[in-house]
């Protein structure tokens, strides 16, 4: 497992990061370094061992797709990534008894039908709608969750380890695990992250698409009206320290590139992109760039791959933003007409707008996601990549063939098309993100075992501020 890069000054530098200034080197956890020339033999073995897979499988690639589906359903499934928490908290949905005719990605029935055993339900807050108030609608979506375990137990269960998906699936049951997305739901406060991890929340995304008070993000990094860090202030890095000591999976989806570098440097243990693409195939700054990628490798990480449709294919994301303000006018008129209506009128109004507005432009086909999925796996390698759906949090815009997570099986049988062995199906399916898990948890026994103590900052907002790296 590696731990900490070491990167080049550059990166801390104001100018955007380019390939040429890159120069990582990672150091083990027995001090010894790996030169960026092993990233490079790395990546070559890579993908030698890749086409030697695939011609394997090529030979008997009719009895590999006949196989497909019993590769699925002998996988332990994971996914890293849905919203579907919203829609219990305010829609009092049921993840047992949907409504019949339910458009919705996830409910426990959809779950079974596409093998997935593991969830982790997205815990996020809307930053301007529940701005002064961030920690108790956090606290309302864990409780959601919680109350749907509660209500079905002979269904689904709370999980808080790798060891726990692995015996709630001998168990015949659905693993609920939660990961708070966004880090301004901890108000600049240790002690509401250290009491986030008490309530079973397991990983934290650094930024949604907001930059906060110690970390920027890659969603308004070019805006000027927002105060940005060059990356992250001392604060954010003394949080990643403190998930370590935690045991929290540090998430980078949505930060800002620089923001991804700092955070490697200061994660001893391997981090997530718990909902991510690559912006090799599809230039969007929430994908990831190969460089990053790479350094993904090093870091010894998962990516988990977005099934969002503008974040797999360039027409759809290009004709969906050419009706950007058509559809702001049209939200803001929704917006104004539901102003004063209840949570679950105004959240199945959106709900019927969003799958309008996505009715508009030609759903991209299934292989562009696994497009995705192959190249993360080809610059990566087959250990650092995974399933990130983003379910119920991408306004009905999935690519053709996923309609929800019943639809799972699919993807498996089109890596299995393209030459995925039965090893490397399951490891994308969960198996990468159980062995990053596993290592999170040992970093955290390690550091135990060094003597760490929760950082003893002061809870005051304005002590965060303005921090510089």
């Amino acid at each position: 497992m590696a731990s900490a890069l070491v990167v080049s000054a550059s990166l801390f530098a104001q100018q955007p990061v380019v390939s040429s200034q890159l120069s990582v080197v990672s150091k083990t956890n027995n001090g010894s370094a790996v030169s960026e020339q092993s990233l490079k033999n790395t990546m070559a073995k890579n993908g030698s061992s890749e086409k030697t897979q695939r011609s394997a499988s090529k030979n008997g690639s009719k009895g590999a797709i006949a196989n497909a589906k019993a590769i699925h359903e002998s996988a332990l499934v994971i996914d890293t990534h849905a919203d579907t928490t919203q829609r219990l908290l305010d829609e009092g949905f049921d993840l047992a008894n949907p409504p019949a005719g339910d458009p919705g990605h996830l409910d426990l029935a959809k779950a079974k039908r596409g093998n997935l055993d593991a969830e982790f339900f997205s815990i996020w807050v809307d930053p301007e709608k529940y701005k002064g108030e961030y920690a108790h609608r956090t606290l309302a979506l864990i409780d959601a969750v919680y109350q749907q375990a509660a209500a079905h137990p002979d269904k689904m269960k709370m999980c808080y380890s790798a060891e726990d998906i692995v015996r709630t699936h001998a168990q015949g049951k659905f693993c609920a695990l939660m990961g708070i997305e966004g880090g301004h739901s901890i108000e600049n406060d240790m002690g509401l992250l250290r009491d986030y991890y008490r309530l079973g929340v397991r990983y934290m995304t650094l930024t949604w698409s907001n930059t906060n008070e110690w970390a920027d993000s890659s969603g308004d990094e070019n805006d000027a009206n927002v105060k940005h860090y060059g990356g992250m202030t001392q604060f954010g890095r003394e949080v990643v320290r403190e998930m370590n000591r935690l045991g929290m999976m540090v998430d980078i989806s949505h930060v800002s590139d620089k923001t991804f570098y700092l955070a490697l440097t200061a994660s001893r243990a391997p981090v997530i992109a718990s909902h991510s693409s690559a912006r090799a195939i599809t230039n969007v700054p929430r994908n990831m760039t190969d460089d990053m990628l790479r350094a993904m490798t090093l870091n010894g990480g998962v990516v988990m791959v977005n099934f969002y449709s503008a974040f797999i294919d360039e027409k759809f994301a290009a004709a969906y933003k050419a009706l950007g303000p058509e559809k702001k006018q049209a939200q803001a008129a929704l917006d104004a007409q539901y102003k004063d209506a209840d949570d679950k009128t105004r959240a199945l109004a959106q709900q019927k707008f969003d799958i309008e507005w996505a009715a508009k432009v030609p759903r991209p086909p299934l292989s562009a996601l696994i497009d995705h999925i192959d190249h993360v796996a080809k610059v990566a390698g087959i250990d650092h990549v995974g399933l990130g759906s983003d379910f119920d949090g991408i306004s009905f815009m999935l690519p053709e063939g996923i309609d929800s997570a019943a639809d799972l099986p699919k993807i498996t049988a089109e890596l299995v098309k393209r030459g995925y062995s039965a090893e490397d199906c399951k490891k994308i399916l969960g198996g990468n993100l159980l062995r990053v898990f596993r290592d999170v948890e040992k970093m955290r026994d390690t550091m135990a075992k060094e003597g760490a103590q929760a950082p003893l900052l002061s809870r005051d907002k304005g002590a965060v501020q303005g921090k510089k790296q």
